[in-house]
């Protein structure tokens, strides 16, 4: 026997594209091979060269650079590798974390004008974002 989640009615967001997710506080952008290929082939660069100039390692994995004060460094008044951005920024808010409680979705809510707007996510589209088979779409 399941039980359902929290959020089992569904929960609506349509990103406002402010930015507020890609700026303003340190952490970690991770990126697969693949995505690292993405990014690198949309601003031109070849692998090598896209890691030297944007990536750190971190343990065994790789995450974007940040500038100072924490914003993306791909960030300006925008997204500027949006068409390549990785799973992680595809699927924001949609992350395990930001659903393991009612009280998580609210904190992250807090920080970001587009939940609790805009399109209604089903469950089951919910749990494909969730596992990072997808990505949400840009407001208008």
């Amino acid at each position: 026997m399941s039980s359902k989640p929290w959020y089992r009615e569904g929960l609506s967001f349509s990103c406002t594209r402010c930015g507020d997710c890609c700026t303003g506080a340190p952490g970690y952008v991770w990126v697969e091979p693949a995505e690292i290929e993405a990014l690198a082939k949309h601003l031109g660069l070849s692998v090598d060269s896209f890691g030297e100039r944007y990536l750190r390692k971190v343990g065994r994995r790789y995450s974007l650079i940040e500038r100072s004060g924490g914003d993306c460094v791909f960030f300006d008044k925008g997204c500027s590798v949006y068409p390549a951005r990785p799973t992680q920024c595809r699927t924001f808010p949609f992350w395990r974390g930001n659903l393991k409680s009612e009280r998580a979705w609210d904190e992250i809510a807090d920080e970001c004008p587009g939940i609790g707007q805009g399109k209604l996510f089903p469950v089951e589209e919910i749990e494909v974002l969730k596992r990072g088979n997808a990505e949400t779409p840009a407001g208008e």
